[in-house]
């Protein structure tokens, strides 16, 4: 029986402009997880913890906060698009088109917009995507482009991992 290398993920080399990647993992917020991080990045606006409070909004229940869903969507990606990350450059353009529930499951998937090389280090390429997250009835819940430094293959310090012997 022979060893196969896991996977690693993309190389600057690897992306080619039009690419779309359907991430594979879809997650159902739980109100555990609004309600964490609500606390922990400390906005307490109650329309996000407060489910008495959310019972009387237009929407009677509460709305997960949105930079959750931000993080969510952006860590669905990783495998896809930045496993191999020197750095991040920026969001932007997010926007939120319709709000997410405790209960919901997001999916999301990435276009690669533009390459080009980085002027200023060349271990690195530039990668721009544009990314959508969705709920369980397709319906888009939020979308931004995202801009980030990939390492070019062979470039990257690699993970050290010991030898395990069979």
């Amino acid at each position: 029986m022979s060893k196969k290398e896991g996977w690693s993920g993309r190389f600057y080399e690897d992306f080619e402009v039009g690419d779309v990647y359907h991430h594979p993992l879809g997650r159902t917020v739980l109100s555990a997880d609004n309600t964490w991080f609500t606390l922990l990045t400390q906005a307490p606006a109650p329309i996000h913890f407060d489910h008495h409070y959310a019972g009387q909004t237009e929407w009677k229940k509460v709305i997960v906060n949105s930079t959750f869903i931000l993080a969510l969507v952006t860590g669905q990606s990783v495998t896809d698009l930045s496993q191999n990350v020197f750095a991040n450059l920026g969001w932007d353009q997010v926007r939120l088109p319709k709000p997410v529930f405790e209960g919901d499951t997001i999916y999301s998937q990435s276009k690669v917009l533009e390459l080009r090389d980085s002027k200023s280090r060349p271990d690195v390429g530039i990668v721009k995507v544009s990314t959508v997250g969705y709920n369980q009835e397709g319906t888009v819940v939020i979308s931004f482009l995202r801009t980030m430094m990939i390492f070019r293959r062979g470039r990257n310090p690699g993970i050290p991992r010991p030898r395990i012997e069979d």
